[in-house]
């Protein structure tokens, strides 16, 4: 790991690394570096936000002042890292690699020495190979090592995801997050029928939103501090370690 040069409008509240291994590489997304490639990446997929609050986005422009500018960067509690898939050739984003999609921590709590991984977006042609388990891995390792071997020393990761969305929940428990429970009625996604969301599958309540609107059951899970030295760290490695 080694720290990033840029700090373009960035307001996380803990030190900004550059997170790598030999395969993945996980740096601060800079809209003017990575903005244009990631929307155009993702504009042919528009069901990779169908269970988060927020998407598809049309264009560079909205994607950067409603989402990066408008949420993240107003937030000292999140931080937006692009994902460059270093086992690919050379790209004018990247000379290390290919941009495979985006992911932030978030609800980051230095009090409490909390975070969460949230808005995963592993662009559709990077799906299904070493990229996701990398990409968690290592922001496991950066949260949950200990500072002397270069880690924050957090105590808690979450992973929150859609009910209805098992892929996630998949990869969380085959990472070796623990469920914790499940938040009814967690999230409203405004408009959300028009947008493409999922719904929890539950008749919408009347006269509380709109009749377009659709709901979230999140489903909780964590990976803390006694996990990851009881085995979480090698398990975490191992499945990051996988040719």
């Amino acid at each position: 790991m080694s720290l990033t040069t840029s700090q373009e409008n960035l307001n996380f509240c803990f030190p900004i690394r550059e997170l790598s291994n030999d395969r993945l590489k996980l740096t601060p997304f800079i809209p003017s570096v990575h903005a244009a490639e990631f929307v155009k990446g993702a504009a042919p997929y528009p069901e990779i936000w169908a269970h988060l609050s927020r998407g598809p986005f049309m264009s560079e422009q909205e994607y950067t002042s409603t989402f990066v500018q408008g949420l993240v960067q107003r937030d000292p509690g999140m931080i937006l890292l692009a994902v460059i898939d270093k086992t690919r050739p050379a790209t004018p984003v990247d000379p290390e690699g290919a941009l495979a999609g985006a992911v932030t921590y978030m609800g980051t709590n230095p009090t409490h020495l909390s975070t969460e991984i949230g808005w995963v977006i592993v662009l559709p042609p990077f799906q299904r190979t070493h990229v996701t388990s990398n990409l968690v891995g290592l922001m496991l390792h950066y949260a949950l090592d200990l500072p002397a071997a270069g880690g924050l020393g957090l105590r808690r990761v979450q992973w929150t995801t859609s009910t209805m969305n098992t892929a996630s929940q998949r990869t969380a428990e085959r990472l070796g997050f623990r469920k914790e429970g499940v938040l009814r009625w967690a999230q409203r996604f405004e408009d959300g029928r028009r947008r493409g969301k999922v719904g929890n599958g539950k008749e919408q309540p009347r006269g509380r939103g709109g009749e377009d609107d659709l709901a979230r059951d999140t489903v909780l899970y964590s990976l803390c501090w006694d996990d990851w030295e009881e085995g979480g760290r090698e398990k975490v490695q191992a499945i990051m370690d996988r040719r």
